[in-house]
């Protein structure tokens, strides 16, 4: 299945007014355990409420920088993406809530791009996009400052592209199955990074939660755009189930799980 067609679909609905915008932000920190995760990572990064430079490397709907910059008018973000559209879109909205410490351009991330310039570079949903990994991760490590934090959400090795059991992916942009812990952690200090945390996300509630709000929702939209009409009855029941499930696995400490929440120090 490909979530790009939907992706643009929901682009269309949520970008005709600057608060159907910022309500489909508040809904993907709500429905996207990644989200929670990362939310939570940034609130605990010491940093997060002084000024500092961050580079959001695949910046996608923007979200991630819109939450930043909208908390901490004092920090410089640069948002880059490959997808020309995006940017444009994005470029737009910001103008448009006056928010003027971001600023968004194209971006390829095999590609070096800057020098000891970030003190964070968040890379959200973007390297099991990558064949070139090790180049990527050498090119944040370029970037950043000596101390700077890289901070990626990304699918492990245990079903993180919930590959079914006739091996075929539900995300079918997918470049690899997701990363093992230990395969992750080489990587990093190949690229030059001397300290790594790497924890597992979404464990058992996790799993359930993301089956309730993201993976049957995106079935029955891909099957038929009519289910627009019953996707808020359908949250109406289930998503009280997954917020408290998106709680309980970002709070809680997982053997396995099919996320990883890494983070790197220069």
């Amino acid at each position: 299945m490909e979530y790009d067609p939907i992706k643009r679909d929901l682009g269309v609905v949520f970008n005709r007014t600057l608060f159907m915008r910022k309500l489909f932000y508040k809904l993907l920190d709500l429905l996207l355990l990644r989200t929670w995760h990362i939310h939570r990572e940034l609130k605990r990064w010491p940093l997060f409420n002084k000024p500092f430079t961050m580079l959001d490397a695949g910046s996608g709907f923007g979200q991630y920088s819109f939450y930043t910059a909208s908390r901490n008018p004092q920090c410089t973000i640069d948002a880059v993406d490959v997808k020309e559209e995006q940017i444009a879109d994005c470029t737009d909205f910001f103008k448009r809530c006056n928010i003027t410490n971001v600023t968004f351009s194209y971006g390829d991330l095999t590609q070096p791009h800057a020098q000891n310039k970030y003190d964070l570079v968040l890379c959200v949903d973007v390297m099991e996009h990558i064949l070139e990994d090790v180049d990527v991760f050498r090119h944040f490590h370029r970037s950043m400052k000596p101390g700077a934090m890289l901070l990626i959400s990304t699918p492990s090795d245990q079903g993180g592209s919930n590959a079914d059991e006739h091996g075929e992916s539900f995300i079918g942009e997918h470049v690899r199955d997701g990363y093992p812990v230990a395969e992750m952690d080489e990587k990093l200090h190949k690229a030059g990074f001397t300290k790594t945390e790497i924890l597992y996300a979404y464990g058992t509630p996790g799993k359930i939660a993301w089956k309730l709000s993201m993976k049957y929702p995106m079935q029955m939209l891909n099957a038929s755009k009519l289910f627009f009409v019953i996707l808020p009855f359908y949250y109406l029941i289930a998503y009280p189930f997954a917020y408290v499930l998106n709680w309980i696995d970002t709070y809680t400490t997982h053997k396995t799980g099919t996320g990883l929440i890494v983070k790197a120090w220069k």
